[in-house]
């Protein structure tokens, strides 16, 4: 696995993960969104013939970002799961039961429509609105920002953030990333299988693409 760089949020040391995670490593909290767990499985149960292997290497790095963090909390910002139960989902519990010892808080994003017993069967503290710990706040929507109070930040996903690279001979290339601003940060989806919604540099704002598995800030 790549490694992470540090990105200071106020007084906060938080490491940004070019598997789509950031690890805030005052809280022990290894941060996420957008994990889309099931859908592969969805789409073939509909008759769509995606491979599991999209599934698979999705829980492979789940594991590895577990295995270098180490991390006591886990937070994922929406969307943990695509839609109602699957074959894949019972891989997903197994891997819980695997790391039982470490907290699991959700906040329920659009997707997420399994039934309260199923969350609490498997150890997954379930938030249905945004929540704070410490000096950062959680929601799965980013418009939760426009009323985050006076010195806040907030995590949020759901938007799946891309940006656009334009190369020589108009090449235009295009890749998830991290989308800040002072009060906030948007999170790529976790999945692989998922699209973008593309978001362009502003004054105030700091964008990091992912690309072949590293980090690159965008400056213009």
């Amino acid at each position: 696995m790549n490694a992470p760089i540090p990105y200071q949020i106020h007084d906060q040391n938080c490491w940004l993960s070019p598997q789509r995670a950031i690890f805030w490593e005052n809280q022990s909290t290894l941060i996420l969104s957008d994990t889309h767990y099931g859908k592969t499985g969805h789409f073939r149960k509909n008759g769509i013939g995606v491979p599991q292997a999209v599934f698979q290497e999705d829980m492979q790095r789940m594991v590895e970002l577990l295995g270098f963090f180490k991390p006591e909390r886990m937070v994922v910002v929406g969307d943990l799961f695509h839609s109602a139960a699957n074959l894949e989902l019972d891989v997903f519990a197994k891997w819980r039961r695997d790391f039982e010892q470490m907290e699991f808080l959700l906040v329920k994003g659009n997707h997420d429509i399994l039934g309260e017993h199923w969350y609490q069967a498997n150890q997954i503290r379930v938030q249905k609105e945004r929540f704070q710990i410490g000096p950062f706040q959680f929601a799965h929507d980013p418009m939760a920002a426009n009323d985050a109070p006076d010195g806040g930040f907030l995590f949020s996903g759901h938007l799946h953030p891309g940006v656009s690279l334009t190369g020589m001979v108009k090449q235009n290339l295009h890749f998830p990333c991290f989308y800040f601003s002072k009060t906030s940060c948007i999170l790529p989806a976790f999945s692989k299988f998922s699209g973008t919604a593309t978001v362009k540099k502003k004054k105030d704002n700091t964008i990091f693409a992912i690309v072949d598995h590293q980090l690159i800030e965008i400056v213009r």
